[in-house]
């Protein structure tokens, strides 16, 4: 129970950040943005820097933007692994591009440190309660000598190979999640467009064949307009950019991906990239 630090107070930090402290861990935390770390959870102690927080943790967490910001931290001048002491553990949880993050954790294993991969599926609200899944890929050994911590960051974890592999499998499951996504947001303009009621529709649909976890997350959200994030647009398309990067790197075309990232990119130039994910809808609107 050592104490554990983040780097990274947006969303998926600060609900992080809350379940380590609910389960009694002392937690420290930096991000650049002090305005993040100002707004976190009130037991989060404040670090000074990401060296200053690798020197009082021997675990550190990791829940920045995306792959430059997570090799920042960990390689940059004063990051991680230049003041870690040996035998620290990393848990990246940043969506990263799989060959980057697989080549971040063999150069960390060199310097004494052991990077696990541990991206969540899930938004903030989702990681919060623990109903978010984790993705973990590393050592095995380091996995479970971890294991009491990755259990109150996520009770929900599959095992998924060597580094790099969690990414591949969390591009592949924010693939399908965003399809259902934008589906559910087509279906319901479609309906609404038909002449049907909204909220009676959504119930319909919930009970059908057709029913996913998204309609739960994000339907009513949709309907009323309640675009408050809980992950925000702009990271969708981040992640949907690194889809189509991989898949073309393989020489695979994603025909609905591509059709789903034209679809974030009108519902940015329409309300702006901070809004909620499911702000998707506004881009299939009529007249959008």
């Amino acid at each position: 129970m050592g104490p554990v630090g983040i780097v990274g107070l947006g969303f998926i930090g600060t609900a992080l950040a809350e379940r380590l402290l609910e389960a009694g861990y002392t937690v420290y935390g930096f991000d650049v943005d002090a305005g993040k770390l100002a707004r976190a959870a009130p037991r989060l102690l404040p670090a000074a820097s990401v060296g200053d927080l690798a020197a009082r943790c021997r675990s550190v967490v990791i829940a920045v933007y995306d792959t430059a910001q997570a090799t920042q931290v960990i390689e940059g001048h004063g990051g991680l692994l230049e003041k870690a002491p040996p035998g620290s553990v990393v848990i990246c949880v940043t969506t990263c591009e799989p060959r980057s993050v697989a080549a971040l954790a063999e150069r960390a294993r060199t310097r004494g440190t052991a990077l696990i991969e541990f991206p969540l599926s899930g938004n903030s609200s989702q990681v919060r309660d623990g109903k978010a899944l984790a993705l973990v890929a590393g050592d095995a050994a380091e996995i479970a000598r971890a294991g009491a911590l990755l259990q109150a960051l996520c009770p929900v974890r599959f095992p998924i190979g060597r580094p790099g592999d969690a990414a591949r499998a969390k591009l592949a499951v924010n693939l399908v999640l965003q399809l259902n996504r934008a589906a559910l947001a087509e279906g319901l303009v479609f309906a609404q467009t038909m002449g049907l009621e909204p909220a009676a529709f959504l119930r319909v649909l919930s009970a059908s064949p057709a029913r996913s976890d998204v309609m739960q997350a994000k339907g009513q959200k949709m309907l009323s307009g309640d675009f408050s994030p809980q992950s925000r647009i702009a990271q969708t398309l981040k992640d949907s950019l690194l889809m189509l990067d991989e898949a073309r790197r393989l020489g695979l075309r994603l025909p609905l991906m591509e059709a789903n990232v034209k679809l974030l990119e009108k519902s940015i130039e329409i309300g702006g990239p901070d809004r909620d994910s499911c702000a998707v809808i506004d881009a299939i609107r009529p007249g959008a």
